[in-house]
């Protein structure tokens, strides 16, 4: 097993070390939301500073309980039993893979991590393509025939991850394919994790959103954080549900997380806790935020269409997965190279999200276009025309500048390059 550093924190802190030499680079890279601290959030943790002992390992029951009624009023009825906290939801979803146990199938592309942590637990990753035009839920009909072959090489194959809406395409899942993935999930016996952070941040709040666990609450584990929502990444706190009665998997889960994390810190317990019942004043937010990152993707994804490159709508969170391949140009790593040796724009490769790696598809985030001052992004939160604030119309200015001119280099013969910045993760 050969673990590298995360492809999304590793194009971050190469972004970052060149801006510090001088260089004038675009970032879209990181996934990060972006977006200043609610007071009130900010007020809740200064108030609880002083808490400094452990708690319990599943999480404060006042969290607990406030994540079980964020669920209930989403029409998911919940347990306070059920619902385990940790360091944020990526290490709950590590958790749950090692609570799980067997192989895991994925979505084709699929955020960098789930391949990544597969991997750390001794598993094998099973990348199935969504179908088309859709992103973050592997393909029905293609998980049965996936599952069984594998299960005819004698491998042990538990689960299966979806991510709604997506990272990296930004699409949701429509609810006849979550209800399909569920009838084969009962066939096969599969778990269902369903990684729902970005579930508030959906653009059209009026778009249908069907989770699995609707469905299937018994076999489905639902995480979610607000590391996105409310632009709380560096507060690491995440929650899970875990399925009906699932109390067995409950110890496991709770065993595990007593040997990585032992309990979440106690003052981000304690804001989280108010997170979770939905006040009006973090509602609100909440409905800003998710107008803005709207309105950015949409507008972002505009540049990469002038320059002809296929672009899936986004429809939720902060990403938009262009195709570039018109270009000609090579694949994702060296389409990646290029934005950011030649034109100042730093993206992702789909490849680093187990794509095609001759594909030139690349993720782009737009959050870190809002400002680099809290109060520019504050600004470009409560801004009627966010697009015409000027550093937001310089920022995308720029970005059509380095598309345009890389757009000029279609036919221009493809370079030997050095190699790739972003480390490419290990897929069995």
């Amino acid at each position: 097993m050969t673990v590298t550093l995360s492809a999304t924190l590793a194009a971050n802190e190469e972004i970052d070390r060149r801006r510090r030499a001088g260089e004038r680079v675009l970032h879209l890279a990181f996934g990060e939301a972006g977006l200043p601290v609610h007071p009130a959030l900010r007020d809740k943790l200064v108030a609880a500073s002083e808490r400094n002992g452990y708690g319990p390992v599943a999480g404060a029951a006042d969290l607990r309980s406030a994540a079980a009624g964020y669920w209930t009023r989403r029409g998911l009825s919940t347990d306070p039993e059920l619902v385990v906290c940790g360091p944020g939801s990526k290490s709950l979803l590590y958790g749950v893979l090692l609570a799980i146990g067997g192989d895991i199938v994925l979505p084709m592309p699929s955020w960098v991590s789930y391949a990544a942590q597969a991997d750390l637990v001794g598993a094998r990753p099973i990348l199935v393509p969504p179908p088309a035009g859709q992103g973050g839920v592997p393909d029905p009909e293609r998980v049965t025939s996936a599952v069984l072959h594998a299960r005819a090489q004698g491998r042990t194959v538990s689960s299966v991850l979806v991510t709604l809406p997506d990272n990296p395409t930004g699409r949701l899942a429509p609810p006849q394919t979550i209800r399909r993935l569920v009838e084969v999930a009962r066939e096969l016996d599969l778990y269902i994790i369903s990684d729902e952070i970005y579930r508030d941040l959906l653009h059209d709040p009026l778009l249908p959103f069907t989770s699995p666990a609707d469905l299937a609450p018994e076999r489905t584990v639902v995480t979610t954080g607000l590391s996105k929502s409310l632009a709380l990444g560096g507060w690491r706190i995440g929650v899970a549900r875990l399925p009906d009665e699932a109390y067995d998997l409950r110890a496991k889960m709770l065993a595990v997380a007593s040997e990585i994390w032992s309990a979440p810190a106690a003052p981000v317990q304690e804001a989280a806790a108010y997170a979770f019942t939905d006040p009006p004043e973090l509602v609100e937010r909440i409905v800003r935020s998710r107008r803005l990152h709207g309105m950015l993707a949409h507008e972002v994804r505009d540049r990469f269409v002038e320059i002809g490159a296929s672009v899936p709508t986004p429809q939720g969170g902060f990403y938009l997965y262009p195709d570039l391949s018109h270009l000609r140009l090579g694949g994702s790593a060296e389409i990646t190279r290029l934005l950011l040796d030649d034109h100042g724009i730093g993206v992702l490769p789909g490849h680093a999200f187990g794509d095609d790696p001759s594909a030139a598809r690349v993720r782009v985030a737009v959050s870190l276009l809002y400002g680099d001052t809290s109060e520019e992004r504050l600004a470009a939160l409560n801004s009627q025309d966010p697009l015409q604030l000027p550093w937001i119309a310089a920022n995308l200015d720029l970005l059509s500048m380095g598309l345009t001119e890389l757009s000029a280099q279609r036919r221009s013969p493809v370079r030997e390059r050095h190699p790739a910045l972003v480390p490419t993760p290990c897929h069995s």
